[in-house]
């Protein structure tokens, strides 16, 4: 692939797909500026692998995939706890607790659930509330079809004790 066409598919996968990059590295990220590192990262990522996509496979599990890799990166080589806090806490943090709507509050129970989850498994998760099929999941983790419906249950499972726990 030549460098102009190389440029230009970047740019169409970025502008297309933009809002993987932006989640992924939300959901990282509680640091704005972090945020910004990791997304920037993902495009070095994404531009350097470019020439190795293969079209028949879908650019969105392509770029999962980049993208799910350098934010555990980041959150591995996080310096402290507090770093490694995702940036679903941000909306935790941003909501007022004056919030009478039960399906708020049951959100912001979820997104704290995420938060605390394993890398890999907040990774799983993510993909998940996209509604990404177990293949897909697995495609995009490099995990088999049945572990990840395995880890789906076994997470399901603690969220519903987690929030039992709560309401009792």
């Amino acid at each position: 692939m030549d460098k102009q066409k190389q440029q230009q598919l970047f740019e169409e996968i970025i502008e297309q797909h933009k809002g993987i990059l932006f989640k992924v590295a939300r959901t990282y990220c509680l640091n704005p500026d972090d945020q910004q590192d990791v997304i920037q990262e993902m495009m070095i990522q994404i531009w350097q692998s470019i020439h190795k996509y293969n079209d028949q496979f879908k650019i969105s599990t392509w770029l999962y995939r980049i993208s799910l890799n350098v934010a555990i990166s980041f959150y591995r080589k996080s310096a402290t706890r507090a770093e490694k806090y995702t940036g679903l806490n941000v909306h935790l943090v941003e909501t007022t607790l004056d919030d009478k709507s039960e399906n708020e509050r049951q959100l912001k129970l979820l997104e704290q659930f995420i938060s605390e989850l394993k890398e890999i498994d907040k990774a799983l998760m993510i993909l998940y509330l996209e509604n990404k099929s177990h293949a897909e999941i697995a495609e995009i983790l490099g995990v088999s079809a049945s572990n990840v419906g395995t880890k789906i249950g076994r997470i399901k499972e603690q969220m519903k004790k987690r929030f039992s726990q709560l309401e009792s």
